[in-house]
């Protein structure tokens, strides 16, 4: 007879997730075993792990969603467990079909309550039948002026794919079509279903974690309504402003989900609570959450050890859950650009360092050094934070992001730290449309000071000396990068900058007398009172400022207490091969071309806002606008083509005589 203790366990997940488990399993002597793809074969969670086996290939398709590949790398690591982790498989009933079948414990819920979770028409219908509040569905057939605005949503799968709002009714069909092609493109399954869309409606979920004794227990509530493209961004445990009535209605509603559906293990289930304060289920997540950490803060539990616990078939240590204590917030910290729709960035994460605080936690699947590809999701890694009261919380999480130092890729950190300290986020008037109201203002440039930061990159960098700075270039020594070094230092030099990546130029002026310490020219009230090459110390209109600074080839990262900057250096005169020709279509970042619009050829006519291109990277899509209307003159796009960022797609030579046609802001989905 197999016995169900766990020696050895493999997760079949990757990045942040695969290293928290890990955690986990350390603490309670477990053997861990990692799979990887190729593009992963140097990742964080390879190396913690005690044993990992290759799944061949890059692409999430060819890799971590093959489950008899998984299957199989766990009988080769001689594992006795898989843990799915979240996202890919964690919610295939198949696969945990399968990993029963081979012998091995399945960390996670009952196939069939997988099964019965898995489209969200059906948990629908059960919840209906379990007394758990739902909203009325809404026939696309019959729909007409009162049933809008709609919501359409996959029926398979979630994080925001093939799903929409519709405000109008003429644009329903197109709607429908866009969000099935993307449902059946993510999730294998193109079946959409459409529902009442409750304006500001807050995200609120209770975590539930149940046993094979008859035993659930309901964790308390989160709230997740921060969210961009219908993915969350920060998350916090207890809920904030639910009275008590509504707690215990979204608890019990919670539990007899569970129950009606024989659950074990640790799940979520998600509820919206419209203005009114009146809650509707939206689904349950038969696995882990991302967002689990701040449910553990409050409640002072290890989820993973509890579903591992479980799986042995041991009971919950109690009939109910702990008292909870004190509040938590999450930030997910993502290599994305939200000024520019989002955008997904890709190449070395150089520098990843948070400070250390009380009650804060950093869970990652990356370390300086590493690179953030294009196969995955952008998320870096998540902050967290537990005090005694949501204020501290807030204020706390807020400054160990400001301090931190993040080198690399355009990540979403200024955001974050701007919609932790929004007075709405303060106050917690909170819902799913925060950032569709709040988002030009958080990302609008800041009150910093990056004028005084290229000045202190400049004296560090006159300090390394013009030698040591070509010697941090790829590849070795090269020429200057700035045309400004001149033979008589006590004259003024100046050096240019480009802030990233708002594009805004400094020039800086200085001059070297013959103490040899650089100090500023033409910047009356400010003084430097030390500087090395990688820390200025000045003195600005009688305030004492320090900056760290580090120099990556022609970029810069200078980090001060309350903002953190990164430059390119600029050559003395503008490269005119940088300049492309008007209308050209290139890419925003790297990604795979997954389709173009109907009939798309050299020589059509395009109109001014016209989506042409699709493009897919890092579990989003994005779509490529007509600049104008026009003829297109050159295509290079074509389906499943791999581009690279700034890639030419397309080239559109615009119409004068053309009647101009506002240009719609993109909805994109992730």
């Amino acid at each position: 007879m197999r016995s169900d203790v766990i020696h050895t366990l493999l997760v079949a997940n990757r990045g942040e997730i695969a290293c928290r488990i890990f955690r986990t399993c350390r603490d309670l002597g477990i053997t861990t075993v990692a799979v990887y793809s190729d593009a992963d074969a140097d990742a964080l969670h390879v190396r913690e792990a005690d044993l990992a086996v290759r799944l061949l290939g890059a692409a999430p398709a060819d890799t971590y969603l093959r489950g008899d590949l998984v299957v199989a790398a766990a009988r080769a690591a001689g594992a006795d467990a898989v843990h799915p982790g979240y996202g890919f498989l964690s919610e295939n009933a198949a696969f945990a079909a399968a990993v029963q079948d081979a012998g091995l414990v399945w960390v996670g819920p009952p196939v069939k309550a997988i099964e019965l979770m898995a489209s969200k028409t059906r948990a629908k219908e059960l919840m209906a039948g379990a007394g758990v509040p739902l909203l009325a569905p809404v026939d696309p057939a019959t729909a007409g002026p009162d049933d809008l605005p709609l919501l359409l949503k996959a029926a398979a799968g979630g994080g925001g794919r093939g799903m929409r709002i519709v405000r109008e009714l003429v644009a329903l069909p197109g709607e429908l079509l866009a969000a099935a092609a993307e449902a059946a493109s993510a999730f294998g399954d193109g079946e959409v279903f459409a529902e009442p869309y409750v304006e500001r409606g807050r995200h609120v979920e209770v975590q539930v974690m149940a046993d094979a004794h008859d035993t659930v227990w309901a964790l308390g509530t989160r709230d997740c309504s921060l969210q961009r493209r219908h993915q969350k961004v920060i998350e916090e445990a207890p809920a904030p402003g639910l009275d008590e009535a509504l707690r215990t209605r979204l608890h019990e509603a919670a539990v007899a989900a569970a129950r009606a559906v024989g659950y074990r293990g640790a799940g979520t289930v998600e509820f919206l609570v419209s203005a009114e304060g009146r809650p509707y289920f939206l689904e349950m997540n038969t696995r882990l959450q991302v967002e689990h950490p701040v449910t553990e803060a409050v409640f002072g539990l290890d989820l993973v050890a509890l579903q591992l616990r479980v799986a042995e078939g041991e009971p919950l240590p109690s009939p109910e859950p702990p008292q909870p204590s004190g509040h938590a917030v999450e930030a997910r910290l993502y290599a994305e650009d939200p000024a520019r729709d989002w955008q997904p960035q890709t190449g070395a994460l150089l520098t990843l360092e948070v400070p250390e605080g009380p009650g804060l936690r950093l869970d990652t699947g990356y370390t300086g050094g590493d690179t953030i590809g294009v196969h995955y999701d952008p998320m870096i890694a998540k902050v967290i934070v537990h005090a005694p009261t949501r204020t501290e919380a807030v204020r706390l999480l807020a400054r160990a992001l400001e301090r931190a130092r993040i080198h690399g890729p355009v990540t979403n950190r200024d955001l974050l730290v701007r919609s932790l300290r929004h007075p709405d986020f303060g106050a917690a008037r909170l819902d799913t449309g925060f950032y569709d109201r709040h988002l030009a203002d958080l990302t609008a440039p800041g009150a910093g000071d990056p004028a005084t930061a290229a000045l202190a990159a400049t004296l560090a960098e006159a300090v390394r000396g013009p030698e040591a700075v070509r010697s941090t270039r790829p590849g070795g020594p090269a020429p200057a990068r700035f045309g400004a070094w001149r033979n008589v230092p006590s004259q003024p030099q100046r050096k240019r900058y480009r802030s990233e990546p708002d594009g805004t130029e400094h020039e800086v002026a200085y001059r070297t007398p013959r103490t040899g310490t650089p100090e500023p020219y033409e910047t009356p009230g400010t003084r430097v009172l030390a500087a090395t090459p990688d820390r200025v110390t000045l003195e600005v209109d009688g305030l004492t400022r320090h900056f760290t600074i580090t120099a990556h080839g022609d970029r810069v990262h200078v980090d001060a207490a309350d903002a953190s900057y990164t430059f390119t250096a600029l050559p003395r005169f503008t490269d005119p091969a940088t300049h492309t020709a008007p209308g050209s279509l290139l890419a925003p970042m790297p990604g795979t071309v997954v389709r173009l619009a109907e009939g798309l050829a050299a020589g059509v006519t395009v109109e001014a806002g016209q989506p042409l291109i699709w493009l897919e990277a890092m579990k989003m899509e994005h779509r490529i606008l007509a600049p104008a209307s026009g003829t297109l003159t050159a295509l290079h796009a074509a389906p499943g083509h791999q581009v690279e960022v700034g890639a030419l797609l397309a080239v559109v030579q615009e119409d004068p005589a053309a009647t101009p046609v506002p240009v719609p802001v993109p909805e994109e989905t992730a």
